[in-house]
């Protein structure tokens, strides 16, 4: 890597016209535009429903809107680039239009699709595969010049979980982040938030060991993203579901933001922002 290797507090990032700090976490709100997401398939899919949503995620305190137009859940197929524009460019053009000082995040893993919702006023690009389904995605988001989440996975959504084999799943990931990183450097990419991937590729102990290893991440000097509101990793430890998963994502949530996580995505923005209060007070 060609940055200094630890992370600072003090470290800013642009997000569309606003230069934010980052010394104090931040929370991003889920809004699943989608039939099939695995929490809130198709609670979101009219115009109303969308603005309800995020609005909601405003007034409780997200500080970011993080959109999806397809389902990466395991088993989940990817739709064509086409479809997925045609389902998230009316989606940022009303939010754009109902919330102008929003910071909206967008999922998605092709340069096509990075570059139609930048050009509508998306504020963020998260890939879920590293930039490892398009090519182009590096070269694109270093044109961009908009913050670029960059996720562990291997495989497909549709056979990720067939590919959980690893020698040493922590060592392995470094490698990963550090030769991506590089990538993103050398092309001139600005702002970089790592995430974990937790529940890709991976297997419910190997989520165990990436939390309970979360300051290791700390060599990369890049603001880490937490995401695992309701997951299976929580409700298969608890032999639950993802309805009754609320407590035990608030406890990660916790362990995470002690360890190092200046973001996390939520399910449930309230409970999120509060968990950030009671921590920050703590640490006067």
């Amino acid at each position: 890597m060609n940055k200094d290797t630890k992370f600072s507090s003090d470290k800013t990032m642009c997000f569309g016209k606003k230069l934010l700090s980052l010394s104090k976490p931040m929370v991003m709100g889920i809004l699943n535009c989608t039939m099939d997401s695995f929490y809130d398939g198709g609670q979101y899919t009219s115009e109303k429903a969308i603005v309800q949503r995020a609005l909601k995620i405003i007034e409780q305190g997200g500080d970011i809107i993080d959109i999806g137009a397809v389902s990466s859940k395991p088993g989940a197929e990817l739709i064509p680039t086409d479809i997925e524009i045609q389902r998230l460019v009316p989606i940022i053009r009303l939010l754009r239009h109902e919330f102008p000082n929003a910071i909206l995040s967008v999922d998605t893993c092709w340069a096509k699709v990075a570059k139609a919702v930048a050009d509508e006023g998306a504020d963020i690009i998260n890939d879920i595969s590293g930039g490892q389904f398009d090519t182009e995605m590096f070269n694109t988001v270093a044109q961009l010049q908009l913050p670029y989440i960059l996720m562990h996975t291997k495989g497909l959504p549709s056979v990720m979980q067939n590919q959980t084999q690893y020698t040493d799943i922590m060592q392995e990931m470094i490698m990963y982040f550090s030769e991506k990183l590089d990538k993103l450097y050398y092309l001139g990419v600005k702002d970089v938030i790592i995430d974990p991937g937790f529940g890709f590729a991976k297997t419910l102990e190997q989520n165990y060991t990436i939390m309970k290893h979360l300051k290791d991440f700390s060599v990369f000097k890049e603001p880490l993203l937490v995401g695992i509101s309701r997951k299976s990793m929580i409700y298969n430890l608890l032999s639950t579901d993802a309805n009754n998963s609320l407590n035990g994502t608030t406890v990660l949530n916790t362990y995470a933001l002690m360890n190092g996580a200046k973001f996390i995505r939520v399910h449930d923005v309230k409970e999120a922002v509060e968990t950030i209060k009671i921590i920050e007070q703590l640490k006067k």
